[in-house]
């Protein structure tokens, strides 16, 4: 091989790999969840946290107590494809949210306890991909 077919070869190999790093043709970077667990109530909550991807993985299980008046926040690290979800429960209640890390980088989440057992959630897409 003379040297100008080793310089193209290379310069074939290096475009190859730029153009698959930018066209996404790697691995999808990860997702991530950000999610705040409040208790709104009169009395302190004991909540059990699982982060699970449509494939079963789980990448995150927690447990805490929240006092009253107090916000919680819990970090999970996702697959960066496919539908993901967070389930927070406690011993009669249940909160869901679910987002595709395939369109969402960062999912930003909230579950709310009242007194009498009432769940809020909410949740956004804040770092679209």
């Amino acid at each position: 091989m003379d040297r100008r077919e080793l310089l193209t070869a290379a310069a074939a190999t290096v475009t190859a790999g730029a153009i698959s790093g930018c066209l996404g043709l790697g691995e999808a970077e990860p997702g991530r969840l950000d999610l705040t667990v409040r208790s709104d109530g009169d009395a302190p909550v004991d909540v059990k946290v699982v982060v699970r991807g449509d494939d079963g993985t789980i990448y995150a299980e927690r447990s805490e107590r929240v006092d009253v008046g107090v916000a919680r926040a819990f970090e999970a690290t996702v697959g960066g494809t496919g539908r993901h979800e967070v389930t927070v429960t406690g011993d009669d209640w249940e909160g869901r949210l679910a987002w595709d890390a395939s369109v969402c980088g960062l999912f930003d989440g909230t579950v709310a306890v009242d007194t009498d057992r009432t769940v809020a959630v909410a949740g956004e897409c804040v770092e679209p991909r």
